[in-house]
């Protein structure tokens, strides 16, 4: 067990997050196994799901979209009718940000059988995600956290309080949400720390960079493989023209494969006058984003949107993909990025047939 850096004495102790990745990656491969020699036998599937979620999550592993897709086909060639494939399908479709798939498949599971509550969890998010329904989905979200204290009830709410610019309420959730943490794992910390960082970092009219930094740097103590963490609190060390740290917190990184991590550790090689390895790093980002692009366009086409826009150096393919993602999720984030994208374009713009300019 390790302590994090006390913050507002709001920290716990709990499992070192090296050994937590480990484990998770040991689970997730006995889970596969599991899968492979029954892949019918209840919870398997669903276990699988949650796994490779956490590592995509936590690890930036993108090859985890790919394998629940391959989860998705093996559900569907065993058992293609019944509620649970559904489910899966329509959780899987979430992640990857295929809301209307996602709703269709969940449709499939009401008329298979599938629990309503199951149902109504799923589509919550995805209501959530796409920024509709929202005096409603805020209802629901207040009843769940007062009936329970559990992170998952309290961490959407307070995400959707911040998206509705409700930023001290959002903070107050975020740390009720520390403070009734009673797990060991060190995940669920490191996730709201993450949330409290982009809070104060990137959603709040003025953003407090310091406070920021110290949330990020706390999600890292408790998980150091959080790529996500390491990206954004690099991007701090760069605006504040600190590149070496921001290229010590990505080099450990890189391993992922995340093309953000190459993006912005070219940006930070770049400041430092190393120029032929930082356009190597923006060339791997660029082929990065390219092939995550090809395969689930609509779960990365607001990062390549901001990458395109930016040292990607293609403005009018960034306003392309900020469209697809405005018209997958219309909230009020993809409207805003895509208003500024949209500026650095002529007028006379328009996207190709696929919404997408080669």
């Amino acid at each position: 067990m390790i302590e994090a850096p006390d913050l507002d004495n709001e920290c716990r102790s709990v499992t070192d997050g090296e050994i937590a990745v480990v484990n998770l990656e040991s689970a997730r491969r006995r889970s596969w196994d599991r899968l492979a020699r029954d892949p019918v036998l209840d919870g398997t599937a669903e276990r699988v799901l949650e796994e490779e979620q956490m590592t995509l999550q936590f690890m930036s592993d993108v090859g985890a979209l790919d394998r629940l897709e391959m989860l998705c086909n093996c559900l569907g060639q065993l058992d293609a009718t019944s509620a649970r494939t559904a489910l899966v399908q329509a959780q899987v479709a979430s992640t990857t940000h295929r809301f209307a798939d996602a709703r269709r498949h969940l449709v499939q599971a009401s008329r298979a059988g599938a629990s309503q509550e199951a149902i109504d969890h799923l589509l919550l998010a995805i209501d959530q995600a796409c920024g509709v329904r929202l005096d409603a989905v805020l209802d629901v979200r207040h009843r769940n956290a007062a009936r329970s204290n559990r992170l998952e009830n309290l961490v959407p709410l307070g995400a959707l309080l911040a998206d509705l610019h409700e930023f001290a309420e959002a903070d107050h959730v975020y740390r009720r949400a520390l403070q009734a943490y009673q797990d060991v794992s060190p995940f669920g910390l490191a996730w709201v720390c993450f949330q409290l960082g982009v809070l104060w970092g990137e959603l709040v009219p003025a953003p407090q960079t310091n406070r920021a930094a110290d949330w990020y740097r706390n999600a890292i103590a408790y998980v150091p493989a959080y790529v996500k963490a390491r990206v954004h609190l690099a991007e701090i060390h760069l605006r504040r023209d600190e590149p070496k740290d921001a290229q010590e917190l990505l080099t450990a990184a890189v391993a992922s494969g995340d093309p953000e991590v190459c993006w912005r550790l070219g940006e930070a090689m770049a400041a430092q006058g190393e120029f032929a390895e930082a356009e190597a790093q923006l060339a791997a980002a660029r082929s990065g984003f390219e092939t995550l692009l090809s395969r689930h366009l609509l779960a990365f086409a607001d990062h390549g949107a901001e990458f395109y826009a930016s040292s990607g150096n293609d403005a009018h393919k960034a306003l392309a993909l900020a469209r697809v993602n405005v018209e997958n999720r219309p909230t009020r984030r993809a409207a805003e990025q895509m208003d500024s994208i949209a500026s650095l374009v002529p007028s006379s713009f328009t996207p190709t047939a696929n919404g997408v300019p080669g």
